[in-house]
């Protein structure tokens, strides 16, 4: 990008009015522009291989592909893709996947006005940006043990009100492995029964209903 050309913007967002607002608040400014618009997560990865833009803003869930999804496969065609999360998820498993996929920042929805130009400058110019708010939840991920594959399985189906019978079965597992499982699970996130279990791992974004 040359220092006399305007930051060339893709924003991907699933929602028209949030897309649309963006899109109004980045045009206004005199050093950006928003190249393309992207209503999932799909598009957006075959409008930034179509426009090169210098940098992508993607809500973290869409439909067809998420955010954290088209950030890995955008990172895939060019490493040096440049990428800002913006979503209204703030839990710690949500963040650390976006910067993991390769997200550079990360704004939380119900910052924009305040951060999100600040945000792009920064990502664009080769910088990171990563608020307290969003670096704090990310640090009390450190004080979780992180859950398996299976016992993340057995969550989700947990989240669906299923008993341990019905776990088992779904799973083909005996009755006494699930409740190894379900053990395993309380003891990680640091809880006292099941609904609780939910609870705290929908508001860290292990599990999304």
């Amino acid at each position: 990008m040359k220092k006399d050309s305007k930051i060339r913007i893709l924003v991907a967002d699933d929602h028209y009015v949030v897309r649309m607002g963006v899109t109004a608040i980045i045009n206004n400014e005199p050093d950006m522009e928003v190249v393309a618009e992207a209503a999932n997560g799909t598009q957006a990865i075959g409008l930034y291989r179509q426009h090169q833009p210098d940098l992508v803003l993607l809500d973290s869930r869409m439909p067809l592909k998420s955010g954290v999804q088209a950030a890995q496969e955008i990172r895939k065609a060019n490493s040096a893709a440049r990428i800002v999360m913006l979503t209204a998820f703030d839990g710690d498993e949500d963040i650390h996947k976006a910067l993991s996929a390769g997200a550079q920042g990360y704004i939380l929805k119900n910052s924009t006005g305040e951060q999100l130009i600040p945000a792009l400058r920064a990502v664009a110019a080769g910088k990171d940006w990563i608020p307290a708010e969003v670096a704090n939840r990310l640090a009390k991920r450190k004080e979780f043990e992180p859950l398996t594959p299976r016992e993340l399985e057995v969550l989700h189906e947990l989240a669906k009100g299923l008993a341990n019978k019905q776990i088992a079965d779904v799973m083909s597992i005996s009755q006494h492995t699930t409740k190894g499982y379900l053990k395993n699970i309380l003891t990680k996130l640091h809880v006292a029964d099941r609904t609780e279990a939910v609870t705290v791992a929908i508001q860290r974004g292990l599990i999304h209903l």
